[in-house]
């Protein structure tokens, strides 16, 4: 039990990614860098006020943390986060772009990609070791996708940029333990905010004026950013990372089903077989602590 945590976190965070369409689609009218903009802008504002206000001992400690360590490890931190602001950065726009310009279920195959990603490149990097039954779930997954692929090859293309890119700050940020994740998620912000700043006086859009603009960019940068990235930072401190990758596809799930029933995208039976193998895949991927969850429950 004392994991569950971890994966309440988990889940709940990527049970909420899943219904990002839901005040992402009012957005498609402005365009993609736009809405990345002022996301981040938001994010790194909210985020840093709360640490001037709330969080300034907490923030002296991790500095102290710093400068006690040696020249080699501050370069190796350093370079871990600004690689991991990159990587949210490239996500972000992706995800943005495809979702309101290519399509919803585009996006939801991209964080079906993701946790095969991540599963390899745990086992490669990280050393974490797979259960033969583990193994088979990474190939059902993989079979899911490949159906799903089948017949849309771009959008195929398009998932696996959007999945390789949070694949990786997954495994980035799983080496990335000693700080307070508050702290190491504002740092994020801010880099990203400095990274999109040079590129807004020309490619940003005409201020918006509409209040429904400003109503949507707040809660995507509260409950759709700031909340489930915290969250999910919090789960990698408890469980590996292949796990919370295997995890991760409950977002897309949930993207399928509004796909279908919120904005009528076409569904086939060969799409539905693929979400259902995926979704199985989960259930093996997992078996272990489920059955333990519920062995313990049952005590």
């Amino acid at each position: 039990m004392k994991n569950l945590k971890y994966y309440l976190a988990a889940i709940f965070a990527f049970a909420t990614w899943g219904t990002f369409s839901l005040v992402l689609k009012p957005l498609h009218s402005y365009a993609s860098l736009d809405i990345l903009f002022y996301r981040v802008f938001s994010c790194a504002l909210i985020m840093s006020m709360v640490t001037v206000l709330f969080r300034r001992a907490k923030l002296k400690e991790n500095l102290k943390y710093f400068k006690s360590i040696s020249q080699k490890s501050k370069y190796r931190i350093i370079g871990l986060n600004v690689l991991s602001s990159i990587l949210l950065t490239g996500n972000w726009f992706s995800f943005i772009y495809v979702m309101n310009h290519i399509s919803v279920r585009a996006t939801s195959v991209a964080y079906l990609v993701c946790p095969i990603i991540t599963t390899i490149l745990a086992f490669f990097i990280l050393r974490e070791r797979l259960t033969k039954l583990q193994w088979l779930s990474v190939f059902l997954s993989g079979v899911g996708c490949v159906l799903l692929s089948y017949s849309n090859l771009l959008d195929m293309l398009y998932s696996s940029l959007i999945g390789s890119t949070y694949a990786c700050y997954l495994i980035v940020q799983s080496t990335n333990k000693k700080f307070d994740k508050f702290l190491i998620l504002n740092f994020h912000m801010i880099l990203s905010a400095l990274i999109l700043l040079p590129f807004f006086p020309k490619y940003s859009g005409s201020i918006p004026t509409n209040f429904t603009f400003y109503f949507y960019i707040e809660i995507i940068a509260v409950m759709y950013t700031i909340v489930p990235l915290l969250l999910n930072l919090y789960a990698l401190s408890g469980i590996a990372s292949s796990k919370v990758g295997m995890i991760l596809n409950i977002n897309p799930i949930i993207a399928f089903i509004l796909a279908g029933a919120v904005y009528h995208e076409a569904l086939g039976g060969l799409q539905i077989l693929s979400y259902a193998i995926i979704f199985l895949a989960v259930i093996i991927f997992n078996a272990k602590e489920i059955f333990r969850l519920k062995t313990k429950e049952a005590i």
